[in-house]
């Protein structure tokens, strides 16, 4: 269980605020990555706090710049950094705790922020809201552009999603997705193959051209001209 690096009382799980001195705590990097902060900071401001956000180095694989919020300690990963992080950090996760994973939202303490639309540190534009990995429970804030949005403590609860197997899981369903949509596919060309391939009603009539068989307008044809002579 993590403690308060200032009084040393327990953390709530997924909390970065001590709820007995009110202090809030490096629960994402601490004791996971170390880090150095960067020279120069970085121009990109904090969509929580407005203020300039730092540049540290989690020197994974030699330099590996992120921006961090020192009030909020909210996290931000230019595109395609979350994953790599995730990936370098959780390795060697072969099977999928369903259990814990239906466990670990559940125990997970309220967002600190209520719902809203925050604006990318780079662009200012208005991100959208995107569950990663479609049910790990942590809402992320993604410019299309410019990248992903991490509020303090969210890193740490997607590190335990992962280790429970929470990304297998979601390519398990990814792959029973893209089957299923397959299946589809196939049972529709199916069906149009089958509707193609059946006579049409009017088929047995024939071509009312070349058929030698006498119709209505032929018997009244004969009845006139049998009646004019």
């Amino acid at each position: 269980m993590a403690r308060c690096a200032n009084c040393n009382a327990p953390l709530p799980d997924g909390s970065q605020l001590c709820a007995y001195c009110g202090d809030r705590n490096d629960i994402d990097l601490k004791g996971i990555h170390y880090f150095t902060t960067h020279a120069v900071d970085s121009p990109r401001t904090c969509p929580r706090c407005d203020t300039r956000l730092k540049s540290i180095d989690l020197k994974l694989n030699g330099t590996f710049l992120i921006e961090r919020c020192d009030q909020c300690m909210g996290l931000f990963f230019d595109p395609g950094e979350l994953e790599a992080l995730l990936d370098a950090t959780v390795s060697n996760v072969f099977l999928i705790d369903r259990v814990g994973l239906d466990g670990i939202n559940l125990r997970r303490q309220p967002d600190q922020y209520p719902v809203s639309y925050i604006k990318c540190p780079v662009c200012s534009n208005l991100m959208n809201r995107v569950n990663f990995g479609a049910k790990s429970g942590v809402i992320i804030d993604r410019c299309k552009a410019h990248g992903v949005w991490l509020d303090g403590g969210e890193l740490r609860h997607l590190m335990e999603w992962m280790k429970m197997g929470g990304q297998l899981l979601n390519q398990e369903r990814q792959e029973q997705a893209r089957l299923e949509e397959l299946k589809r596919e196939s049972e529709q060309r199916q069906k149009l193959a089958a509707y193609s391939s059946e006579p049409s009603p009017f088929d047995s009539f024939g071509d009312p051209l070349r058929r030698s068989d006498p119709d209505l307008f032929d018997i009244v044809f004969k009845a006139v001209k049998y009646f004019v002579r």
